[in-house]
């Protein structure tokens, strides 16, 4: 039997949540692994009430030499950054789901971490309870990942699945997601695609091994999805999700963030409320998709607790690996198809205008669909064929401008 000695740093939803899951599952953890879990001391700024040693200063969990994990639970970068790397400093192993802290500093952290050879592990930090980074670093150590994607934002696809099943706007949906405790009253975060953002960068950087600068992950959140965007998906047989992407094609990176429309009969197309799916193509192992709860204390700290198992049993090379460099293309090169509403005059000469416009960029329209004419403003819907975006873009600087153009109303990437 071997014994592992823990510090936990923040004693909120998720720290506690880890020492009610020891607590609880320890004679099982014992049985499964020959490991016993012991909590030696929690810190947190406000008072607690614990079961265990108590301390407001972070200090005393990081020069205890009888804690071999600490775990940071506290959440952003400072002070978390500091405590990291200090009890990194001082040969303890760390565990975190922070996403934004390993988003924005992890080179730096797993240099650390390689340095003084401890692990530094953080599998709760994308889609809660969903295994993926372990599964990505080791269980398909032998495939060639050439995409990853998927929901990996609860509170976005909880809004966008009222959306879609309740037939109510954005701002409505905003309001139950935060009566239900999916968004915080100041959602910025998570409808902007910040939290997501953190996210892709941390799979990029896991199944590529890849040098991801967070500031390059293009960004874009749900806040100009309409009703009228989700009910003409729909009709065309897609459904809107906002999705984090991590490719890799011919040496060159592609991280982003944005909404997307998906077909109906994808496996995220059905991934509804709060849940996270992440989407694995790899050869030779082909298609695999990874689903479960993406947030939240009890299933955030199972992810936790599988880091300090494995803290026990992994090799530090095994974990820290050593980022590459590799050229993460602009949003402006990126090729692909994209649906495109926009109001017009309901007069004669409107399309032709428009098929004019995209044809001097060389942008191939593949649908036109004319909705309902409110007054005499018609809603029309294109869809267009595979293009880069800096030619779509260009197109749509002149559409926009066109006398017989009221408003291109959205613009929504599809896979």
């Amino acid at each position: 039997m071997k014994k592992i000695s823990i510090g936990i740093i923040g004693f909120g939803n998720i720290g506690s949540s880890v020492a009610e899951v020891i607590k609880k599952n320890s004679a099982l953890i014992l049985e499964h692994t020959g490991i016993e879990l012991h909590i030696v001391r929690i810190c947190d700024i406000q008072a607690k009430r614990s079961a265990y040693p108590y301390t407001k200063n972070a200090e005393v969990i990081i020069n205890d030499p009888k804690i071999d994990v600490v775990v940071e639970a506290i959440g952003g970068v400072n002070p978390a950054l500091k405590y990291i790397l200090a009890a990194i400093a001082n040969k303890k192993h760390v565990v975190t789901p922070n996403k934004e802290v390993v988003a924005k500093h992890m080179p730096e952290i797993l240099a650390a971490a390689r340095k003084n050879r401890v692990q530094f592990l953080f599998e709760g930090a994308v889609g809660g309870g969903i295994p993926i980074l372990m599964p990505l670093k080791e269980c398909l150590a032998a495939n060639r990942i050439s995409e990853v994607y998927g929901i990996v934002n609860g509170t976005t696809n909880y809004i966008l699945s009222k959306m879609m099943q309740e037939g109510i706007e954005f701002s409505e949906a905003l309001k139950q997601a935060q009566v239900m405790g999916y968004a915080e009253p100041n959602p910025e975060s998570d409808i902007k695609g910040y939290d997501a953002s953190y996210k892709a960068a941390i799979l990029a950087s896991t199944a590529y091994g890849a040098l991801v600068n967070w500031q390059d992950v293009y960004c874009e959140g749900i806040e100009r999805i309409g009703q009228e965007d989700i009910q003409y998906a729909k009709e065309i047989g897609y459904v809107i999700k906002l999705l984090a992407i991590a490719k890799m094609a011919e040496g060159k990176l592609d991280v982003r963030v944005h909404p997307a429309l998906i077909p109906h009969n994808h496996p995220l197309a059905s991934v509804s409320e709060n849940y996270n799916a992440i989407y694995v193509k790899g050869d030779p192992v082909g298609q695999l998709m990874f689903y479960g709860p993406g947030a939240g204390g009890g299933p955030t700290a199972s992810a936790v607790i599988s880091d300090i198992l494995a803290t026990a049993n992994l090799k530090f090379k095994n974990q820290n690996l050593k980022l590459r460099k590799y050229r993460i293309q602009k949003i402006d090169e990126i090729v692909g198809r994209y649906y495109i509403r926009l109001q017009a005059p309901d007069k004669f000469g409107v399309l032709a205008g428009i098929s004019k416009a995209f044809a001097r960029k060389k942008v191939s329209i593949a649908a036109v669909v004319q909705k309902e004419t409110v007054g005499n403003l018609a809603t029309i819907v294109i869809l267009i064929h595979s293009v880069s975006e800096k030619n779509l873009r260009a197109a749509l600087s002149i559409i926009e401008k066109l006398p017989v153009v009221r408003k291109v109303s959205n613009v929504i990437r599809m896979i």
